[in-house]
């Protein structure tokens, strides 16, 4: 089961990034209170020192942004989070993968999107695109429609992580705001959820 911690934006971030471990950490490119330039986001890289492979999150970004902050951040991959749709993934045209976000509808089903190598399952919201920090409703969902690999993210916790794979099956975890204290990560919540995850029965 992979991890990733989604909102790094500091020095100490990578610092407690590299005491743990995670298979993916998230930059935010999006106009947040999380966000990072490509640049800089690069240079909290250049310090990681395990094998923490790197994530840019967007939201209904140009595609020649998309492509930029690609090669300026070294990603390994983009997480789509806005309404792109199969046409825009087909031609963005970048060397890495591409997770698409659906934003989950109570009742709804999870839809198959082409040119997308992952399906990250997220909460819909009127207001918000992402990051409201609150799970949707996971006895409500409808057919899954898609084989690609799922990433649950969206209210996940150190105590209903584990339901949430049970349910689920994802290749990947996504926390952000539980892992954090006053809008920044916190060593001890990300310790205590990576472990969650990597030492369940």
């Amino acid at each position: 089961m992979e991890i990733k911690i989604c909102g790094i934006r500091r020095e100490k971030d990578i610092q407690i990034i590299n005491k743990y471990n995670p298979e993916y950490i998230g930059f935010i490119f999006a106009p947040t209170r999380r966000y990072v330039s490509p640049t800089e986001a690069a240079k909290l890289s250049a310090i990681l020192t395990g094998d923490t492979k790197t994530v840019g999150v967007f939201v209904d970004a140009p595609q020649d942004v998309v492509r930029e902050a690609v090669k300026t951040a070294r990603l390994d991959a983009v997480q789509l989070h806005g309404s792109e749709d199969e046409d825009y993934i087909k031609n963005l045209n970048i060397d890495c993968e591409i997770w698409k976000a659906v934003r989950v509808r109570d009742g709804a089903d999870i839809p198959d999107i082409n040119g997308a190598d992952k399906i990250l399952l997220d909460k819909y919201s009127e207001k918000e695109l992402g990051g409201t920090g609150k799970t949707f409703d996971w006895s409500s969902v409808g057919t899954v429609k898609t084989d690609k690999p799922l990433i649950l993210a969206g209210g996940l916790t150190k105590d209903n992580v584990l339901d949430g794979i049970k349910i689920f099956s994802p290749v990947c975890v996504d926390v952000s705001s539980s892992v954090e204290t006053d809008g920044v990560k916190d060593e001890i919540k990300v310790k205590e959820f990576i472990n969650t995850v990597r030492n369940r029965e």
